[in-house]
């Protein structure tokens, strides 16, 4: 897959990625992860999964935990800060933004991360698999010579 430096760097809205301070926002976000972000990291960086992520990331007027770019797949580490009425609103209206923006969203809370870890990344791996496009409903009776749809 070829990618262009606006991929990167513009998946912010572009309005706003200055006025915003998107890009000091990440940095100092690396600089203060929590113990689940920084277990997560750990076991994404480098492909280590088989994909590509950013940790950080800014996607339109928002920073993310991670993001793989390619797969359009988000990823949140939540903690108690995401608990109260008015922080799950936020979240909900984010989560609606980046659907617009064509991204899914997994969100994991911090102890499952910290606790089930290989669980964690087995749910992150299935969502990095593309939909299987022989999966289709069968019909409920056998191709003509008996065999596969392949023949």
């Amino acid at each position: 897959m070829e990618h262009h430096r606006e991929d990167y760097i513009f998946s912010a809205d572009k309005r706003q990625y200055g006025r915003l301070d998107l890009k000091g926002r990440a940095r100092a976000m690396r600089r203060q992860s929590t113990a689940a972000e920084e277990a997560l990291w750990q076991a994404l960086r480098g492909g280590k999964i088989g994909a590509r992520f950013r940790r950080q990331h800014p996607i339109d007027r928002y920073v993310v935990d991670f993001v793989c770019i390619e797969a359009k797949l988000v990823l949140e580490a939540d903690g108690a800060a995401h608990l109260p009425p008015d922080q799950q609103a936020y979240d909900a209206g984010r989560t609606a933004l980046l659907a617009e923006h064509g991204y899914r969203l997994l969100r994991f809370p911090n102890h499952q991360i910290l606790t089930n870890l290989p669980q964690v990344l087995r749910e992150i791996q299935a969502a990095l698999q593309p939909p299987n496009p022989g999966s289709r409903p069968s019909s409920g009776s056998p191709s003509p010579s008996g065999e596969g749809a392949g023949g």
